[in-house]
């Protein structure tokens, strides 16, 4: 039996805009994990966050302090997920520190942030931080390999302080 196993903590809830298209959605494969629940956002969506941060692109950094608390996900574009913010502004945001994406981004409407990932890429660096199981989390996502090529140190560095976060 794993550390993990022996450790309990919320599922992550991803929260996905509805102008999100399932077939572009990197975390789409995750459904049906033990570990995830998936909602559609709707404006003034409730349900219970308490324990929970929220990953944001601003805020204090995602940290070990963090490690027990749920993982609350805003996945949408930029510009859908920065308007479904304010519905959960209450959930503490918690920011990650800058990484290479590997998704390739065109957006002819509005400019992505400078460090921005793919949601999946979040979601297994938030994992990596807070020492959970990571791994499986990338098996479905096309460019894998690539984020694993260009963020190789990164994750070596991390996987040295956590020794939990298994990752292939």
């Amino acid at each position: 039996m794993t550390a993990e196993s022996e450790r309990s903590f919320p599922p992550t809830i991803v929260v996905v805009h509805r102008k999100e298209r399932r077939e572009k959605c990197s975390v789409e494969p995750l459904r049906g994990r033990a570990d995830f629940r998936f909602r559609r956002y709707a404006p003034n969506l409730t349900f219970p966050t308490g324990g929970y941060v929220r990953l944001a692109t601003s805020g204090p950094l995602l940290s070990d302090a963090d490690r027990n608390c749920g993982l609350l996900i805003l996945d949408a574009t930029w510009r859908l997920a920065a308007s479904m913010e304010r519905d959960f502004a209450t959930i503490p945001p918690r920011a990650l520190p800058a990484w290479r994406t590997a998704y390739p981004r065109v957006s002819k409407l509005t400019r992505d942030p400078e460090h921005g990932l793919a949601t999946v890429e979040a979601v297994y660096i938030a994992y990596l931080i807070l020492g959970r199981d990571a791994s499986g989390l990338l098996d479905a996502y096309p460019w894998r390999d690539d984020f694993f090529g260009r963020n190789r140190d990164r994750i070596a560095a991390l996987l040295e302080t956590r020794p939990d976060a298994a990752t292939p």
